[in-house]
């Protein structure tokens, strides 16, 4: 067999396929060497799901006459620069793109013009129809004193039909390219973006000013949704010369999904496992398993501790510390979790509000409960109940405990109101279930169960953190087989995992001998686990498996020990557990990222009735 060198026209479009699989991958090459011109205004224009015309319009820096024939050549770049013995630092890359590929791919294998014009005034236009160069030749002038780039893609993958087999349906592709463009809006607020596909504007975000916070945070709300403005937790957090900053919401604004899940590395858009694992940890204590919350979390490094020449997409990263990186997104997460206290998400009440429509024709004061409309004076005491006389003691809720637990907004009188008291006083008990609370501008409906299952699950926590985690010695020791790298691993976590109550030593090359176990957990499977643990550390440097299970046992427990629905408790009871909540961090969701309260103000009160406009 004979090697032979292949044409360049045959090069080229093999390479544009690992740059741009896809329309959105083009689009997305295009808006970086726009942000990276310096553009302060991008319009992406999109048709027949990109394939048929992909237009980016931007009023960046522009280029010369003499680069355009550049700018269309494989590696061929702007953003390095070789040092004198022609070597380039590639650890030390501080703009979107560096890698000279995307103009010539998709030259390759589509129909692209692209037209410039820099300080100069002087307008030019160069075309590449599959590979074949013409111009440059003078353009129709931007005008006086503009300055950027207008590209063009027509007909892409014409020159490799196979590709266009593998593309989806033209909604999927169009969707595809919004997914691209509201990250990159994401990290670039400064920048304002407009997207019309197939003559339909799908987004219109003006330019922020400044890079501050504020201006983040009204971008993300204008492409997540001004409830995510309003249930947003800030994070700021630095470590290891890095910096983590951005916006988390409240454990009760989730979703089914992991879909708006964002990282952004020196404001580059990345998909990394990195931050999938660090929600998970941050927020395992406050979701169900099928619930997943939503951030976006830009991450500021110092380029020689990342490495961004990973793939030709540019859409994954390599740390040179990934354990680092991820302990601190972890930690600013439960930081700001932390912070948020007893706070729930706004969402509630506007649900709630959403369901007590009143209807007009109803000609007396009413609630809908169950089948029909009733008086309210008809409700039968069962649902509707007044403090009572005969309720028994909360199991560890009292006067004595919050007492202990935050003395200084212990309810010294079941009337009064202090401004140490958010959750107000309980006025009474609805169907043995809920505490009615009134708040000095509101009222507050308590899930009694949900709230105390909080409680008791901070209160076994506690007691983890401040006497460790009892062990359980095993009459026989479990001996585990494993790969010897891997045994390796989890013996070098010996001593972090006795202190949740696990005791292994080395067993031989690749075995573990499991000494003794944590009481709490009673009989399990240390074959799994130990694999399990194995996994985690070799993932993500962590011992989480065995953590996330004492965490699961603990509320499972506090779950079950818990003051159930059907519970009657009497007005010392109720603002005990009120005093506590307020004193207990995350009370405003159980275990299972439930809300323990819903808070109604006011004013929302009075617009139910026609009190306010």
């Amino acid at each position: 067999m004979t090697i032979r060198r292949l044409p360049p026209e045959a090069v080229n479009r093999i390479a544009a396929g690992e740059v741009i699989e896809r329309p959105a991958a083009a689009a997305k090459e295009l808006i970086e060497n726009a942000l990276d011109a310096g553009a302060r205004n991008i319009t992406i224009r999109v048709e027949g799901g990109g394939v048929q015309r992909l237009l980016i319009e931007d009023d960046g820096s522009g280029m010369s006459r003499d680069e355009l024939p550049l700018a269309i050549e494989r590696h061929a770049t702007s953003k390095l620069r070789a040092e004198d013995d022609g070597s380039v630092d590639l650890l030390n890359i501080r703009s979107l793109g560096f890698r000279g590929e995307a103009l010539p791919s998709i030259g390759a294998v589509a129909r692209l013009s692209i037209e410039t014009q820099n300080a100069s005034g002087e307008a030019w236009r160069i075309q590449v129809h599959g590979g074949a160069v013409d111009g440059p030749i003078p353009a129709a002038s931007f005008g006086s004193g503009r300055t950027g780039a207008r590209v063009e893609v027509r007909d892409l993958f014409y020159a490799t039909p196979a590709r266009l087999k593998f593309l989806r349906s033209d909604r999927s592709e169009t969707q595809a390219i919004v997914d691209v463009v509201k990250r990159l809006a994401m990290a670039h607020p400064e920048t304002g973006f407009t997207l019309e596909t197939d003559g339909k504007v799908q987004l219109r975000l003006a330019p922020e000013a400044g890079a501050d916070d504020q201006s983040r945070l009204s971008r993300l709300s204008a492409l997540l949704g001004a409830s995510f403005g309003e249930n947003a937790l800030p994070i700021d957090s630095a470590r290891d010369g890095m910096r983590v900053m951005g916006f988390a919401g409240l454990p009760t604004f989730h979703r089914g999904a992991a879909d708006h899940q964002y990282l952004f590395v020196n404001s580059r858009p990345v998909r990394d496992k990195l931050v999938t694992g660090a929600l998970r940890a941050a927020y395992q204590d406050f979701l169900a398993r099928d619930r997943h919350p939503i951030a976006a979390l830009f991450l500021e490094v110092d380029p020689a501790l990342v490495d961004v020449n990973v793939h030709p997409a540019k859409t994954e990263v390599r740390f040179r510390d990934p354990g680092a990186a991820r302990g601190l997104l972890v930690g600013a997460l439960r930081h700001a979790l932390a912070a948020a206290g007893h706070r729930a998400s706004s969402t509630i009440a506007g649900a709630v509000l959403g369901a007590a429509t009143p209807h007009a024709d109803i000609p007396y004061a009413s609630t809908r409960m169950g089948g029909g409309y009733r008086p309210a004076s008809t409700y039968p005491t069962s649902e509707w109940r007044e403090f009572s006389a005969d309720a028994q003691t909360l199991p560890g809720v009292s006067e004595r405990s919050v007492r202990e637990a935050a003395p200084e907004i212990l309810n010294a009188a079941p009337n009064a109101q202090t401004d140490e008291q958010p959750l107000g006083v309980a006025r009474a008990q609805l169907f043995d279930t809920y505490i009615l609370a009134q708040t000095a501008d509101g009222i507050v409906l308590i899930d009694q169960h949900a709230a105390h299952e909080r409680l008791v699950y901070e209160r076994m926590k506690s007691a983890i953190a401040n006497g460790g985690v009892k062990t359980q010695a095993l009459l026989i020791p479990e001996i585990v087989e494993l790969d010897p790298a891997e045994a390796e691993r989890v013996l070098a976590r010996s001593e972090e995992l006795a202190e949740l109550g696990l005791q292994i030593e080395s067993f031989g090359p690749g075995a573990i001998a499991v000494r003794a176990g944590p009481a709490m957990l009673g009989e399990m499977d240390f074959q799994g686990l130990i694999r399990d643990l194995a996994d985690d550390i070799a993932e993500s440097g962590a011992a989480l498996s065995l953590k996330e299970r004492l965490e699961e046992v603990c509320g499972n427990f506090a779950c079950r020990t818990s003051v159930r629905s059907g519970r009657r408790l009497d007005a010392q009871e109720m603002n005990a557990l009120l005093r506590q909540m307020e004193a207990t961090p995350h009370s405003g969701q159980c275990n299972h990222g439930r809300p323990t309260y819903v808070e109604l103000k006011l004013a929302d009160i009075e617009r139910l009735f026609g009190r306010r406009g």
